[in-house]
């Protein structure tokens, strides 16, 4: 087991990479989940997603959210996951993680990709979670998603939150 009691997983994924990760984790640890959805939804062509994202990023854009989750007072241990976009995580995320106040939280990062693996990620995440305490993140291919359960399971013991 792990010395956490309770644990969240939160996420924001736009093609599903993210979602089936953050599923195989709840699964896995038996962690509420919370996924992280933008007002104005990201459009499906990819080309105008990458635009938008793209613009987003270099403006240091905050989407609204349709709600910023449950109260964390309870979870001592929040998963953070979010798709690898242009070398960090995707805005929704960046909108969650400066939305609350992660002092005293254990910080667990994990990204989708499709060959950047975490960039700066990781980084991006430490520095919108001051005072957190961060554990080793990692990266999932998303094309490969549904082959992650083992390599979950792993770093999950890794980490110390499985046996």
């Amino acid at each position: 087991m792990n010395s956490f009691k309770k644990i969240l997983v939160v996420y924001f994924s736009h093609s599903g990479n993210t979602r089936e990760i953050a599923r195989q984790i709840q699964e896995a640890t038996g962690a509420d989940v919370f996924e992280i959805v933008p007002v104005d939804p990201y459009p499906t062509d990819y080309d105008a997603v990458v635009d938008q994202a793209k613009h987003e990023l270099r403006t240091e854009y905050r989407p609204i959210l349709k709600s910023n989750g449950p109260d964390l007072k309870a979870f001592d241990a929040i998963f953070v996951g979010s798709p690898n976009w242009w070398s960090t995580i995707a805005p929704p995320v960046m909108t969650w993680l400066s939305a609350h106040d992660l002092s005293g939280k254990t910080i667990v990062p994990f990204i989708t990709h499709e060959g950047s693996r975490q960039a700066k990620s990781v980084q991006d995440v430490k520095r919108l979670s001051p005072g957190a305490t961060l554990l080793d993140g990692r990266a999932f291919w998303g094309s490969d998603v549904n082959n992650s359960r083992e390599d979950i399971q792993r770093w999950l013991r890794e980490i110390k939150l499985l046996s």
